[in-house]
């Protein structure tokens, strides 16, 4: 059956072609998301839901979401949607940051031209037929400092922008290389000197935690005065009621702002102050913009749905339509590794350490931690998947560590994992044979060579003779037939191990008789999704 998603906001009709031309089974509601009611009611019918600003992906419409995969934001902000809860859901979140970078960093500049030289107020003032050239005195932007408060793509380009202006550019952000700044003619520096130094300030980044208020009260009142402040990124990263208090006073002289706090904003205390230019959060409201992302939304979420590519998203990995192919039976492969350990393991889990060997440790190691979580988590959870999986671990305070090493043993790659409890460690390593299906190849230390199915029986027991008949004669005496039957030990005589792939799982009946000879120190039924 094919996919169906449902655009719940206005797209342009060439993103709603691409979804048909990709044989997705596309429903254009582009006024469902005002109804918040009626989406939660139709929500379950679908596997994708493509949206703008309008519609809130709130927890209650996700409670209701019980086919969704994929949510597709065409824009960069996602604000409006729940994240918590969609990666609870195992729901992936995907945005477009690059459709509209060009296109928010010229509104930055653009504003900054405006309140340099009052152009509203002083349009404003030509069209009332009044001429009052001496009331707009203006500044340049030449020879000016520019301080950037992230130099990410958006802010990025606008450094670019501003230093062909001749202007000089300093940057605050944390993420940003001294080299690199150094490369594209910047100075990195610190938010206090930014503040000190800055004749025009502009922001481009996230509404986070970390960035909230950024400019602050105590903020606004350590920048120089005379200074200029551009907000086209995010609402609430400026106090605004001390911004507008400096603004009356003549501290700041100006202020260009295309968001607010509240949106859509009918009042805000920098409304009606003369020297600030204020705009209806235009920073994408190009046609070109409009179009690139609506476009771009649509190609991610049909690649994922038809391909599991996954690209731009929030809660989970990058992968392309090639490294899904190639990484593809080694994410099988983590997934059955954890789900041995899951299925072993009762006590809580304090951490959980992934090894790649070889070829394997050069994979998408986002993509595989996130099916070993799975797997192991799955006990607990049987609806956990790759994005809810990671959410669930921290949930519970389990730690999480990774290494890679180049090819240490006979096999080309191979992944281990190993979990730690209070009460013990486990671990199980396995690979991926050249006709793509995934093995067992060690367990607690013991080599094996195992092939993996739906159905299986692990056991534990003193290297002693006897085993392989006890096993063999139990199973079939009880019309359980076995596929597949690997045995492995430390030493002779000492630990040893069998696992046993079987075609149908092993009645409760069958383990107590074997349990019951005496001869086994774990008998241990497991099943595997081999789909």
């Amino acid at each position: 059956m094919a996919p169906k998603v449902i655009i719940s906001d206005k797209l342009s009709e060439a993103a709603v072609q691409i979804f048909r031309d990709h044989g997705i089974d596309v429903d254009f509601q582009p006024d469902l998301g005002k109804d918040k009611e009626k989406l939660a009611q139709v929500i379950g019918d679908y596997d994708g839901l493509a949206i703008r600003s309008a519609t809130k992906v709130t927890e209650k419409i996700l409670r209701n979401a019980t086919r969704l995969k994929v949510i597709g934001r065409a824009g960069i902000g996602t604000d409006n949607i729940d994240k918590e809860a969609a990666s609870k859901r195992g729901v992936i979140v995907m945005n477009t940051p690059f459709g509209n970078m060009n296109t928010t960093a010229e509104h930055a500049i653009a504003l900054m031209f405006a309140v340099a030289r009052q152009i509203p107020e002083a349009s404003a003032s030509t069209h009332a037929g009044k001429w009052e050239k001496s009331r707009f005195m203006g500044v340049e932007l030449t020879g000016k400092t520019l301080g950037v408060i992230g130099a990410g793509n958006i802010g990025g380009i606008v450094c670019d922008r501003a230093l062909g202006l001749k202007m000089k550019v300093i940057a605050y952000d944390p993420f940003l290389a001294k080299d690199k700044a150094n490369r594209i003619g910047v100075e990195k520096v610190e938010l206090d000197a930014l503040l000190e130094r800055s004749d025009f300030i502009t922001l481009h980044v996230p509404l986070t935690d970390q960035t909230r208020n950024i400019l602050s009260a105590e903020n606004l009142a350590r920048t120089k005065r005379g200074v200029r402040i551009i907000n086209c990124a995010r609402g609430g990263l400026v106090d605004e009621e001390a911004l507008a208090e400096l603004l009356k006073s003549g501290h700041i002289a100006g202020a260009g702002f295309d968001v607010f706090a509240e949106e859509p904003a009918v009042e805000n205390p920098l409304f009606g102050l003369p020297n600030v230019v204020c705009t209806p959060h235009l920073g994408a409201a190009t046609s070109e913009a409009q179009e690139n992302v609506a476009l771009q939304v649509a190609e991610q979420m049909s690649d994922y749905l038809l391909t599991g590519a996954v690209t731009n998203a929030l809660n989970m990995p990058s992968l392309t339509a090639e490294e899904a192919e190639v990484i593809r039976p080694w994410v099988k492969l983590a997934g059955h590794l954890g789900a041995f350990i899951g299925q072993m393991t009762d006590e809580p889990i304090k951490a959980i350490n992934i090894l790649y060997d070889g070829t394997v440790s050069e994979m998408n190691e986002g993509a595989l931690n996130c099916a070993a979580i799975a797997g192991i988590m799955k006990r607990v959870n049987p609806e956990v998947n790759l994005v809810s999986a990671p959410f669930f671990a921290k949930e519970r305070g389990i730690r999480i560590s990774t290494t890679t090493q180049d090819k240490s043993g006979a096999f080309d790659g191979y992944i281990k994992l190993r979990v730690v409890t209070d009460k013990r460690e486990r671990s199980i390593a396995g690979t991926v044979f050249s006709d793509g299906k995934p093995r067992f190849i060690q367990i607690k230390g013991i080599n094996i060579d195992a092939e993996i199915g739906e159905h299986m029986l692990y056991t534990t027991n003193e290297d002693t003779p006897g085993i392989i008949g006890t096993l063999g004669n139990t199973m079939g005496k009880n019309g359980v037939n076995i596929a597949n039957f690997t045995l492995g030990r430390a030493d002779r005589g000492g630990e040893a191990i069998a696992l046993l792939y079987v075609d149908e799982p092993v009645p409760e009946p069958v383990l107590q008789k074997l349990e019951a000879t005496g001869m086994f120190r774990q008998v241990k039924p497991l099943q595997f999704d081999i789909a």
